[in-house]
């Protein structure tokens, strides 16, 4: 490698240890049971990625406390934020507010500002029913995450945002919290068609990431009537290392379709 490679190689490397990351945690017994189907977890990704921020870790854990606090303690522990979907609601199985203070050794109770936030909603004070209240149950110490649509905050603590699992509620917080986090370089990418499937591509397409190591070459095979191809995702936050190593794929595939119809014609000659 030459030096000047050495050099990007170092300044990428640079970049990435700055740039922020977060883990997903999806709360509910009915994502693992197949009754919902999770959505949150891609829009977050998607949202995540616009903001320049590497979610390097999802997982779906039960209505179970113990899971709730033992995923939330070893994600944030290694993340720059965390991000929980599920849970926040006003049924007895609704545990995600308990679990969070649990995980943070901290009380919880109606919290006034959740509760006047709540009020709003009712055109009566009889209205706002214990069952309704356990929705302004707030960890101590947390901050509130605007819910304009059904009223019901989320909050933040720690490092940790607690969001509704209701996709339009959930997105509508994650829109408000955006102006709170750091994000960093936006990761760039670019989509290459190869007409040839992974098994013969894997060789040469390995050479091309030794030759960019700052530069991420993702393999996905597709299948149609014709066969297999594959699609093949070149990401990089440094716009000139995507190019060349685009560049390189681009070529990678040229000489493979130039041995291909090389051997072809050599077989029709005999």
């Amino acid at each position: 490698m030459t030096s000047v490679q050495n050099d990007q190689s170092a300044d990428i490397a640079d970049a990435s240890a700055t740039v922020p990351t977060a883990g997903v945690l999806v709360i509910g017994d009915e994502i693992l049971s197949g009754r919902t189907l999770d959505t949150n977890s891609g829009t977050i990704a998607a949202w995540l990625t616009e903001l320049g921020i590497d979610l390097k870790e999802m997982r779906v854990v039960s209505d179970d406390m113990d899971a709730i606090v033992e995923a939330v303690n070893a994600l944030r522990s290694r993340y720059t934020y965390v991000f929980t979907t599920g849970g926040i609601g006003p049924t007895h199985d609704d545990i995600t507010a308990d679990s969070i203070a649990k995980a943070f050794g901290v009380g919880i109770d109606v919290d006034p500002r959740a509760r006047a936030i709540l009020a709003t909603n009712y055109a009566r004070p009889e209205d706002l029913t214990p069952a309704r209240l356990r929705m302004a149950r707030i960890p101590d110490g947390a901050d509130l995450i605007d819910n304009p649509i059904s009223k019901a905050p989320g909050f933040r603590i720690g490092n940790v945002h607690v969001m509704a699992g209701v996709p339009k509620i959930m997105e509508a917080m994650l829109i408000s919290i955006e102006p709170t986090l750091a994000g960093g370089s936006k990761m760039l990418s670019e989509t290459i068609e190869c007409p040839f499937p992974e098994g013969t591509i894997g060789d040469p397409l390995a050479a091309v990431q030794a030759a960019h190591p700052g530069v991420s070459i993702g393999s996905y095979p597709r299948y149609v009537d014709t066969g297999y191809f594959t699609l093949l995702v070149v990401r990089s936050r440094d716009s000139a290392a995507l190019a060349a190593a685009a560049n390189a794929v681009r070529a990678m595939i040229e000489d493979l379709s130039r041995a291909r119809a090389s051997k072809a014609g050599g077989a029709a000659a005999t």
